[in-house]
């Protein structure tokens, strides 16, 4: 499973990611970095095959419009400091690995994971 983290994210995540053996990318490694349109991002994503997770609801509306990016994790948690970001994270990586199996479209918050069809 790979992922590619959308600029309003923290570089941490992504090393969270790498961490726990993803092959991650942050908008910061990409040549444009955290300029990258998201249409740019979209085709990484489909060429690829990264799971994009942003903040973004321009992606969810590209999701749902042209299919891209393949698949999406939205972060719905508001303004939130990057511990509790991580901690989120590492609290449910493994649901989220799972669900983005077998579905292309979920949402985190601070609360529960939303899986959309």
């Amino acid at each position: 499973m790979k992922f590619l983290v959308d600029a309003q994210l923290p570089v941490r995540l992504a090393k969270f990611l790498q961490a726990n053996g993803y092959d991650t990318l942050h908008t910061r490694d990409l040549p444009q970095q955290n300029a990258t349109s998201d249409t740019a991002i979209n085709n990484i994503s489909i060429e690829q095959e990264r799971i994009v997770i942003t903040k973004d609801a321009d992606f969810v509306d590209s999701f749902f419009t042209i299919q891209k990016p393949s698949k999406l994790l939205l972060v719905s948690t508001g303004n939130i400091r990057n511990s509790e970001l991580e901690e989120i994270f590492k609290n449910n990586l493994s649901t989220i690995v799972n669900l983005l199996q077998n579905n292309d479209y979920i949402e985190i918050n601070r609360e529960e994971i939303i899986v959309h069809q």
